[in-house]
C-alpha cells in the first residue's frame, strides 16, 4: 500500500515517525501531536487517492491498422471526462514498442466533459511484425503531491507492419501450368483413368502412385504424375531457417526473402494465378490466393508479418514441396544435402524455380558459395537466379528470372 507514496510523501512520513520517536524520548506531548499529524497526512492522502473514482475514459484508434514497413500510421487518443471530480492537469503515456519509437507523453491542462479531447501522434514501424500499442496510462494524485497511483485508461491495440511489396513486371514463360513443354497437355487432361499423366517409375516413388493400366500396356512400371485433373497454380516457398540467413534487424537476409515472397505471390495472384504459400518444412502459410479477393491478400500479408525464423538447420522435405504445382522457392544458404532434399521428390518435368540468396553478402562473413547449389539445381532441371546482396532489387531478380524462363521456353512465348 505504501508503494503509492511519492518521494515527498515518504519523506514526510519518515519525518513524522522520527518526530514521534523524539517526542517519546523527550516526553514532549506537543511534538507528539505534531508527529501524529505529519504521519496521518500522507497516509490520509494515500487512502483517498487509492479509493477515488477517476472519471476519465479513453479509446485508441490506429489509422490505418495495417501499414508496410517504413510507412506512417497515425494513433489517435480520444479522451473524455465523465466523472464528478475535475480531470485537469492530466499526464498521459502510451506504451509503444521500440520498433515504433519512444513512448509518447502528453499533458492535458483541461479535459472537456462533453466534447472530450483528441490527441494524436505518428508511428513508423522500422521492423516487420505485429506490434501492440498500449496500454494508455495516467496517474492520479492528491493536491499536495504526497501520493500517486497509476491508472490504465485503454488497453492494447494491434498495428500490423507488413513486409515491403515491390511492383514487378512480367511473368515466367508458361507460368501457372506446372511444367514447361507439357503444360498445355495437362490443361487438356480431363477426368478419368485414361487421361492420367504417367511417367516411368523412379527409386523412391510411392507404390500407391503406380498406374497399373499403363504398366500392363507398356510392360514397365509407370506411376501417375497427377491423380486429379490439373487446374494450374503456383506454390511459393519461403526459406525462413535462421541458420540459412545472415544480418540483423531490418537488414537481415530473411527480411529480403520475406519481401521477395510477398511481392512474387501478390504479383502472380493479381495476374490471375492461383497461389499457395508454404514454408521450408512444407507447412502452408496461405492457400489459394488469387482473383479479386482482397481479404486473401490481406491474410497473406498478415501471415508474412507474423513469420518468425525457424530453428531448423537444413532443408528436410518429406514430400514434394510444390505439391505437384509449379514451384518458386526463395532460399537462403543451401547445402548439397539441402539441394538433394529439394530435388529428390520433385518431378523433373514440373517447373521448378529457385531464387538463391548469397547470404554472406548481408554481413560480409564467409559462407557457402551459392553457385555450387545453383549448379546442382540447374543440373536437376531448375531455373535459378542468385540475389547477390541486400542492395539487389527484387524487381531486377524477377526480371532476370522471367528472361531465363523465356529463353528456355521452346515456344519463346510469355503468357
Amino acid at each position: 500500500m505504501l508503494s503509492g507514496l511519492t518521494i515527498r510523501g515518504r519523506c514526510l512520513l519518515a519525518a513524522g515517525v522520527a518526530a514521534g520517536i523524539c517526542a517519546l524520548v523527550l516526553d514532549e506531548r506537543d511534538l507528539l501531536r505534531v508527529s501524529a499529524f505529519v504521519i496521518a497526512l500522507p497516509l490520509l492522502s494515500l487512502a483517498l487517492s487509492g479509493r477515488v473514482r477517476f472519471g476519465v475514459g479513453a479509446r485508441r484508434v490506429i489509422d490505418p491498422p495495417r501499414v508496410p514497413v517504413g510507412s506512417r500510421a497515425d494513433v489517435q487518443l480520444h479522451i473524455t471526462g465523465r466523472g464528478r471530480l475535475p480531470a485537469d492537469g492530466l499526464v498521459l503515456e502510451d506504451g509503444t514498442p521500440h520498433a515504433l519509437g519512444g513512448r509518447p507523453r502528453f499533458r492535458l491542462p483541461i479535459v472537456p466533459r462533453q466534447r472530450g479531447q483528441v490527441v494524436s501522434y505518428p508511428v513508423t514501424p522500422a521492423l516487420r511484425g505485429i506490434h501492440h500499442i498500449g496500454p494508455l496510462r495516467t496517474w492520479v494524485g492528491d493536491p499536495f503531491g504526497l501520493a500517486r497511483f497509476e491508472r490504465e485508461l485503454a488497453g492494447r491495440s494491434r498495428l500490423v507492419a507488413t513486409p515491403e511489396v515491390v511492383e514487378l513486371a512480367g511473368l515466367p514463360a508458361g507460368s501457372g501450368l506446372g511444367t514447361g513443354e507439357d503444360g498445355t497437355a495437362r490443361l487438356r487432361a480431363g477426368h478419368g483413368e485414361d487421361d492420367a499423366m504417367v511417367r516411368q517409375y523412379r527409386q523412391g516413388d510411392d507404390i500407391r502412385r503406380v498406374h497399373w493400366k499403363s504398366t500392363a500396356r507398356r510392360d514397365e512400371l509407370m506411376v501417375r504424375v497427377e491423380e486429379r485433373p490439373w487446374h494450374g497454380g503456383v506454390t511459393v516457398m519461403l526459406d525462413r531457417r535462421s541458420a540459412a540467413h545472415r544480418g540483423s534487424g531490418a537488414r537481415n537476409s530473411v527480411e529480403w526473402a520475406i519481401s521477395a515472397v510477398a511481392s512474387i505471390s501478390l504479383h502472380l495472384a493479381r495476374n490471375g494465378q492461383q497461389v499457395q504459400l508454404v514454408t521450408e518444412d512444407g507447412n502452408p502459410l496461405a492457400r489459394e490466393i488469387g482473383g479479386d479477393d482482397g481479404s486473401r491478400e490481406e491474410a497473406l500479408l498478415d501471415s508474412l508479418a507474423a513469420v518468425r525464423p525457424s530453428p531448423q538447420r537444413d532443408l528436410q522435405c518429406s514430400r514434394d514441396p510444390g505439391d505437384g504445382h509449379e514451384l518458386i522457392a526463395v532460399l537462403g544458404e543451401t547445402t548439397t544435402a539441402g539441394v538433394a532434399e529439394l530435388t529428390k521428390l520433385r518431378p523433373q518435368e514440373t517447373r521448378s524455380i529457385a531464387v538463391l540468396l548469397s547470404v554472406r553478402s548481408w554481413n560480409g562473413e564467409n559462407g557457402v558459395d551459392p553457385e555450387d547449389a545453383a549448379r546442382r539445381l540447374r543440373a536437376a532441371g531448375w531455373t535459378v537466379v542468385v540475389a547477390e546482396g541486400p542492395r539487389t532489387p527484387i524487381s531486377e531478380v524477377w526480371r532476370d528470372l522471367c528472361q531465363q524462363t523465356k529463353s528456355a521456353d521452346p515456344a519463346g512465348m510469355m503468357p
